[in-house]
């Protein structure tokens, strides 16, 4: 199974690449697969990529269904 986890961008890089915050973490996410991304937008990220841009609802609202899950799993 693949999991596909939503973070918002703090940082542009450059060169299609961004650093996201998820769930207090940092990393660096390639943007190739989406275009027109900005700091502060939220996007899902699977395998180092993004494959998809969030609005804020949207990004919201998978957090939270994550924070469940975490919290179900005893690590959130």
């Amino acid at each position: 199974m693949c999991l596909a986890v939503p973070g918002r961008v703090t940082e542009i890089l450059g060169d299609n690449w961004v650093t996201v915050e998820t769930f207090g973490l940092s990393s660096r996410v390639g943007t190739h697969l989406v275009g027109g991304v900005a700091v502060g937008d939220y996007l899902v990220v699977h395998a180092g990529y993004a494959i998809e841009k969030l609005d804020l609802a949207e990004a919201r609202e998978r957090i939270r269904l994550w924070e469940e899950l975490l919290a179900l799993d005893g690590t959130g």
